[in-house]
């Protein structure tokens, strides 16, 4: 059986010119294993903590290079000799050399990229696709699970846009009775489209973190009206051919108690921001609706469940966090239905693998998610597959690290046979 040989890291850029770490796990059967790690653009208050230089003279302090030497100094000894089959005692020697409850000492970026590092290598060893690695190390999933339906990023906003609009990602998502290949043909006609007509409007088209366009308008349901006005221009039926979905990252509009977006001139309470989007989902028929409310309002978010959970995915993000106490919580009191799995919010392959298995349990929705700055590793395409998630969020259509993503879903679903029509 193999064993890990060495590893190591190297400080690189992420997409949005921020350092990051890219890790190495070589094994002594020759095989390889790469990984690097994106970053958050607006992390949750209940993240696991990055471990960044802090240095103002270099990279504003985003340097990495702290996290290149604890790999090198702390985590390659450690690792140096363990049997590679067992991803689970590697993950938590990683942790108890971290020692802290929110990976504080060593950094989730560091300790996740050798995680993922070692998966890698793993799978290579033993001459497996990734996913299908995943598949038969964790029983999630396996050729016969759907193929995860994806959410196409249209247009950006809040944190990661031109600051015009206050949610911060509209989504579309191809029915799943598509195939993955029809699935990303029909978001690429919708994103040209939307180029145009955003174009012929004199509106802004720049792109934003995630790859989708940043208009200036005036208000979030001028966003969803315009992504509804070039559906009209395909063949494709709104609510049956494709569905809307909305990533609200509220807690980047609340203030001390109330949500204050442009859609009218007066801030709304917890009670009325509930009926906005009860409203919305009225109007829209919004089919996912991630983080619709402030990150600790458990009571609004129990509400908003209780008046729209059998008929909207409510996805917790900033909520949860992948944090498997907070999940807990969140299945007792029935907070959600729904979660965004970012591996990089808890830190090993093991930690995340076991909150997406207590939320499958208890039969919620699990969308696989990249982060606003990605890198052009594919990882997480396989890991969505591998894990049976119901749903992938990598982004717009474009953008370089967002369609290495999409490839390789590409690239799979040829593999595996997927042929819905």
């Amino acid at each position: 059986m193999a064993r890990i040989d060495q590893v190591h890291s190297r400080e690189i850029l992420d997409s949005r010119g921020y350092p990051t770490i890219e890790s190495t796990v070589i094994l002594d059967d020759g095989n390889i294993g790469v990984s690097s790690v994106p970053a958050g653009t607006s992390p949750g208050s209940f993240e696991a903590h990055e471990l960044r230089d802090n240095d103002p003279q270099r990279f504003e302090g985003m340097g990495v290079t702290k996290a290149v030497e604890a790999v090198s100094k702390i985590i390659s000894p450690a690792l140096s000799g363990l049997e590679i089959k067992y991803q689970n005692s590697i993950d938590q020697v990683l942790v108890e050399l971290d020692g802290t409850p929110d990976k504080s000492k060593l950094g989730v970026n560091t300790i996740l990229s050798v995680s993922q590092a070692v998966l890698k290598a793993s799978s290579a060893s033993y001459h497996m696709p990734l996913y299908s690695y995943l598949w038969a190390k964790y029983g999630l999933a396996d050729k016969s699970t759907s193929f995860p339906a994806s959410c196409f990023n249209m247009l950006n906003g809040g944190s990661h846009g031109s600051g015009n609009l206050d949610f911060q990602e509209f989504l579309v998502i191809p029915s799943s009775r598509f195939s993955f290949a029809k699935s990303l043909e029909i978001a690429s006609r919708i994103y040209q489209l939307l180029r145009r007509a955003l174009t012929k409007l004199s509106a802004n088209n720049s792109l934003g973190d995630d790859g989708g366009f940043t208009p200036n308008f005036i208000s979030n349901m001028d966003a969803l009206q315009m992504i509804l006005d070039t559906l009209k221009k395909t063949n494709l039926e709104p609510n049956n051919d494709v569905f809307l979905a909305l990533d609200v990252a509220a807690s980047q509009f609340y203030r001390a108690g109330k949500y204050m977006i442009k859609d009218r001139a007066q801030s709304y309470s917890q009670e009325e921001f509930i009926a906005y989007f009860e409203e919305l989902e009225r109007n829209y028929h919004i089919l996912l609706l991630e983080d619709p409310l402030y990150e600790d309002d458990w009571d609004g978010w129990k509400n908003l469940t209780a008046l729209l959970g059998n008929k909207v995915v409510l996805l917790g993000d900033d909520l949860l966090c992948a944090n498997i106490q907070r999940v807990q919580k969140a299945i007792n009191s029935k907070t959600c239905n729904g979660i965004m799995i970012k591996p990089n919010q808890i830190g090993t392959i093991t930690e995340t693998v076991a909150v997406v298995k207590l939320c499958k349990s208890n039969g919620w929705q699990v969308v696989v998610s990249q982060r606003g700055s990605e890198t052009n590793d594919d990882f997480i395409a396989d890991f969505s597959v591998g894990i049976g998630a119901n749903y992938t969020k990598f982004g717009a259509p474009a953008r370089g690290e967002r369609v290495a993503k999409y490839n390789r879903l590409l690239a799979i679903s040829r593999e595996i046979g997927e042929n819905a029509g």
